[in-house]
């Protein structure tokens, strides 16, 4: 029979070795105690939830100060020697050996949280015994709201999920997971056995087993929570109707890379210089990870024709200008209409299987079966065109096209004679957002009074959807409108840069009367760059999967590197503003102005960037505000009028 005195014995060591670890970096040793955490004055109201099961993982401190000083913070005894503290622990010890522990305990719920009332010593048996869960009376404190503490609005979230689900045992560290997660569980279906419902399904059958998997193969040591990891792991692969163990090892392990950079605190190398060429003659030491062939195989995926689409014929000019510049070195290929979900994965699987050396994807909308076809072919390099997502196996690669769009924001300002300016945006995500913002700017450094009127299309680049919104823009006043799209060969009449418009008597037809100006994009200049880095063999010096620096990376070129600008036309700008425009594009080329120079206010007038300050290349590729002088809405991303594949990439699903 077990010496139940050695097992109180060895629980009171695991408790003073875990109170001496923590005094030693300069914390409490102490088991938490909620009274010396919350206020009164921080909670908004207290809910009974009733009889909740409750993950151990969970409990994580007691309600008073006085009872915490019994416990160490893994909630292991500290009191020695003989005592009825030791006595009631022993009997409670062999009770649960004998039939469980079957009396529910009492708790506060704070933040998702849980804090013992009665039954610290039953919490303390069943953590050194390794068990799961236990049944409690949960009264939640319902903590006021707070929108500039992020535990707070995450906590507001989890609750809309809870509510639904019933699930308490997933967090999150970021924003809107909860959102996304909810949206997951929402369209799944699987196949109940001995579960009465889907949700204690999906706990049983798939997120406890995959947790197990992770935090054997070492996620727990990751400072992201296994909510983060999971969330990540089923935008890849879905959720199944059940793990299945070797199956998602294999994932996770492949997964594992990706995961320890999101935990970095700085995860995101953000490349805005120019990749430099090798001078020829120099030989790299560097090869053995990827020595260039004799011809190199260059693949492009575009999400639309080139005769559709101004994005995808922008891309396919990059294409072939390497094809005219690198000659025989290389050979390219592209497939268009390329579906934009996850479909996508087997047309790049295919050409990867064709034993092409780069793949490019040319759409945000393909990063995820992008990075699942980059783990299955570790040997083929993948980059993708976007800002919003970086990953180890992926590069991604964007255009800082706030810059020429601030200066067709000058042209607008300048000839608008209404003031009002109604702007075309497709979808509202950081880089459309950033293109609003200095738009705007550009406006009103020339015209104070102006006004930007914005309406959206709600899908990314699919101009047809854009119809008849210049009429709206006329009726709210707008004499010159900007448009995010971009021109199409042979079609004059396209809505795409800043123009004016001209409509027919009702108004529910307008045609763009004179195009000012729009801002390009020269794909070639990055194609270049970067292909003839991996010619000469020196790959690993632009970007390498398998290189120990653990940051991502995301190359962010801007008008000093060529790869975006801005035309204008001649005879529609005036003199004087062509001037001013040349001035400015020189000041930006040479890092002497940047678009986004303080002091700059939200449209609610708080201080977002101060005076003389720029706002970082993190605060522009996270924006989610207007700056003032804009009219309109940010849409969320989950309304569901964004039916687009554009939510999926983002882990949105309908």
């Amino acid at each position: 029979m077990e010496d139940l005195q050695s097992v109180y014995q060895h629980a009171y060591k695991l408790g003073k070795a875990n109170y001496s670890e923590n005094v030693s970096k300069g914390l409490s040793g102490y088991l938490p105690s909620l009274d010396g955490i919350v206020k009164n004055n921080e909670i908004s109201s207290e809910i009974n939830l009733g009889l909740v099961e409750i993950p151990l993982k969970k409990i994580v401190g007691t309600y008073s100060h006085s009872r915490s000083i019994a416990f160490a913070k893994n909630f292991m005894p500290l009191i020695a020697g003989e005592s009825e503290f030791k006595a009631k622990w022993i009997r409670l010890y062999e009770s649960h050996l004998e039939e469980g522990i079957r009396d529910p305990i009492k708790v506060y719920e704070y933040l998702n949280w849980f804090y013992v009332v009665e039954g610290n010593k039953r919490v303390s048996v069943l953590k050194y015994c390794d068990a799961y869960s236990i049944s409690a009376f949960v009264t939640r404190l319902l903590p006021k709201k707070d929108e500039n503490d992020l535990v707070n609005k995450i906590y507001y979230e989890f609750l809309e999920f809870n509510k639904l689900t019933g699930i308490n045992e997933i967090w999150f560290s970021k924003e809107n997971s909860f959102n996304e997660l909810s949206k997951y569980i929402q369209e799944y279906n699987p196949e109940l056995k001995i579960y009465t419902d889907k949700y204690k399904h999906f706990l049983g059958n798939v997120y406890r087993p995959f947790r197990e998997i992770y935090h054997k193969l070492g996620g727990d040591k990751l400072k992201i929570t296994t909510g983060d990891a999971f969330l990540e792991y089923i935008k890849i692969y879905g959720i199944p109707d059940e793990i299945e163990e070797e199956k998602c090892r294999q994932r996770i392990k492949k997964l594992m890379i990706e995961l320890e950079a999101l935990s970095d605190e700085d995860p995101v190398e953000i490349r805005t210089d120019t990749i430099e060429v090798p001078k020829k003659g120099v030989i790299s030491s560097i090869t053995h990870h990827f020595m260039a062939p004799k011809k190199l195989k260059i693949a492009f995926v575009y999400a639309k024709t080139i005769k559709s689409s101004g994005w995808t014929y922008a891309h396919n000019l990059g294409r072939l200008h390497v094809e005219n510049v690198l000659k025989d070195q290389i050979s390219t290929t592209y497939i268009e209409n390329v579906p934009e979900n996850n479909n996508a994965y087997k047309y790049i699987k295919d050409l990867a299987k064709k034993d092409y050396d780069i793949i490019f994807t040319t759409s945000p909308t393909y990063i995820i079966p992008t990075l699942k076809a980059a783990f299955e072919f570790p040997d083929v390099k993948f980059l993708n065109c976007s800002a919003t997502h970086s990953f180890k196996h992926v590069c991604t690669y964007y255009g800082r096209i706030h810059e020429p769009r601030f200066l067709t924001g000058i042209v607008a300002g300048a000839l608008t004679k209404t003031n009002i300016i109604g702007y075309v945006a497709t979808y509202p995500i950081s880089e459309v957002i950033s293109s609003i913002n200095a738009f705007t700017l550009g406006a009103r450094l020339v015209n104070p009074y102006v006004k930007v009127k914005v309406v959206w299309t709600k899908k990314w680049d699919q101009p047809e959807k854009s119809k008849n919104l210049a009429g709206t823009l006329k009726d709210y006043g707008a004499d010159i409108i900007a448009h995010d799209d971009m021109p199409v060969p042979g079609d004059d009449s396209k809505e795409y840069g800043v123009y004016a418009t001209k409509c027919n008597e009702e108004g529910d037809h307008c045609i763009p009367q004179a195009h000012f100006a729009m801002p390009i994009w020269n794909w070639g200049v990055f194609y270049e760059r970067l292909l003839r880095n991996v010619l000469s063999g020196t790959w690993r010096v632009v970007f390498d999967v398998l290189d120990s620096n653990p940051k991502l990376v995301n190359f962010w070129w801007g008008m000093d590197t060529g790869m975006v600008d801005i035309i204008y036309s001649r005879t529609h700008v005036p003199l004087e503003t062509q001037r001013l425009i040349e001035f400015m594009r020189k000041m930006i080329i040479q890092n002497e102005y940047h678009p986004f120079t303080g002091p700059i206010y939200d449209q609610e007038g708080n201080l977002k960037i101060k005076a003389d300050d720029c706002a970082s290349y993190e605060q522009i590729l996270s924006m989610n505000w207007f700056v003032e002088g804009v009219e309109g809405e940010i849409p969320k991303l989950d309304d569901d009028q964004f039916a687009d594949p554009l939510t999926e990439m983002l882990g949105i699903k309908k």
